[in-house]
């Protein structure tokens, strides 16, 4: 998993996030594929950081500046955060992985292609990007249905 940012790790002004390092048991070391990547923010997310408490050089985003050694550490936060937005699932826990997947899917629900989602969530392939990218029923009708609109309006409506 991914290690949680140091906020020596975050350009807010520019809205980027370098992931420099990750945790696997316990174990900090280089990111899949051994090399650092850069991770654009939404400006949703660049106004929540900016509206926390001012940043310790050194410490670690999530309060109390703790590194995440394992899954069980990242668990708790991560509930909570599901409790507060009032989400849940029928079946089953969400997990850190499950939001990857979100991103996925609501990214390309946007019309964004599929090389984008590729590069932003830096995989090798562009089917494993379409691992990630599943579709809502009604993305999928809004899409058939533009096949009834002029040709001009199509690239609009999907975006």
């Amino acid at each position: 998993m991914a290690s949680p940012p140091w906020w020596s790790d975050l350009d807010l002004p520019r809205g980027k996030l370098q992931v420099r390092r990750t945790h696997t048991n316990g174990q900090e070391g280089l990111p899949k594929g051994g090399r650092e990547r850069g991770v654009d923010l939404p400006a949703s997310v660049v106004d929540a950081l900016k509206g926390t408490l001012a940043p310790a050089r050194g410490l670690r985003v999530l309060p109390g500046g703790r590194p995440a050694a394992t899954d069980g550490l990242m668990r708790r936060p991560l509930e909570r955060c599901l409790i507060r937005a009032e989400i849940t699932r029928e079946q089953g826990r969400i997990g850190w992985h499950d939001l990857r997947h979100t991103y996925g899917s609501h990214i390309a629900m946007r019309g964004v292609p599929l090389k984008v989602i590729q590069e932003l969530m830096d995989h090798a392939t562009i089917a494993m990007a379409m691992r990630y990218a599943h579709l809502s029923p009604e993305t999928k009708e809004r899409a058939v249905q533009q096949l009834d609109a002029p040709a001009s309006q199509t690239r609009a409506a999907l975006a």
